[in-house]
């Protein structure tokens, strides 16, 4: 199946769903019992510990380059200090529990045991096929790991390798654009789906005067008006920065094929739904100011 064959968006589509089951485990508190019993406690520490454990015992600098939106100074507060509590190998091993766990309350046992399940592994897996590690540090830290025996793990970590093979191409994009992690922030929730500011700053450690400055250089640029809405200007960047991400992430999708995206996407909706249905998510995540 040639690319073409693929709708201009079915990609970004799949990957939506995909992600949403993925991100579950982030607000999960099987990841916090899990982290904590191998002695990491504090939850800005199991969310750096838990994403930047495929990259090894890596410093703040590492992380915060990959992560693109924290504040350094945030990171720097719990790394590399966490991998003295737990090594890489243990966070992995605990994520993997906390995930199986999170992934059987929010799914049920025989939604995981299904022939569904299993089909939607081998489906993302296939599409993982066609990732490429360079210039993507999260993916290939990922792509490094072993695959899971069980479907349920199989299928997270597929959706893992592919939420970061497209994010890390995101964030390529969002540097062309000249948006820093924050200015990113500030233009995407004033689509209207991104994060809220305060739930950014309880997060990614920014601050009112930091989101402040961050929006005074987007009304310079003429991305923002001073309502703190998104210009005519600001609106084409962003879909321009969707669209070129969307480039840079369509080997996958096109790999699997029309047809098999299509299925892929069917079956990562009706998980993702019923996750959301079970409460994956707070309630207070997304949203305009």
């Amino acid at each position: 199946m040639t690319t073409a064959a693929l709708e201009p968006r079915a990609g970004r589509r799949c990957h939506n769903v995909l992600n949403s089951l993925h991100s579950t485990h982030y607000f999960s508190p099987d990841v916090g019992r899990e982290l904590g019993a191998v002695g990491v406690t504090d939850p800005r520490a199991v969310n750096f510990a838990v994403r930047a454990a495929a990259l090894g015992p890596v410093g703040a600098g590492a992380v915060a380059a990959a992560f693109y939106n924290y504040k350094y100074e945030l990171v720097a507060r719990h790394v590399p200090a966490v991998w003295e509590t737990a090594t890489p190998g243990q966070v992995l091993a605990a994520r993997v529990r906390a995930v199986d766990a999170t992934l059987r309350r929010l799914l049920g046992e025989e939604a995981v045991a299904s022939a569904e399940m299993a089909e939607a592994a081998r489906l993302a897996l296939r599409a993982a096929e066609a990732c490429s590690r360079g210039a993507r540090p999260l993916y290939a830290a990922h792509a490094d790991l072993p695959v899971p025996e069980e479907p349920h793990l199989a299928y997270w970590h597929a959706a893992t390798l592919l939420r970061e093979h497209r994010g890390d191409g995101h964030l390529a994009v969002l540097m062309s654009a000249g948006l820093d992690g924050l200015e990113a922030m500030v233009t995407h929730t004033a689509t209207g789906k991104g994060m809220t500011p305060k739930w950014v700053f309880g997060t990614r450690g920014w601050s009112q005067e930091d989101w402040d400055a961050a929006t005074d250089r987007l009304r310079e640029r003429g991305l923002l008006d001073a309502a703190g809405e998104l210009t005519e200007r600001g609106v084409a960047l962003r879909e321009e920065i969707e669209q070129e991400t969307d480039r840079l992430d369509r080997a996958p999708y096109a790999h699997l094929g029309a047809e098999g995206v299509a299925r892929l996407t069917e079956l990562g909706a009706a998980f993702a739904q019923a996750a959301l249905k079970a409460g994956a998510y707070p309630a207070n995540l997304l949203g305009k100011r």
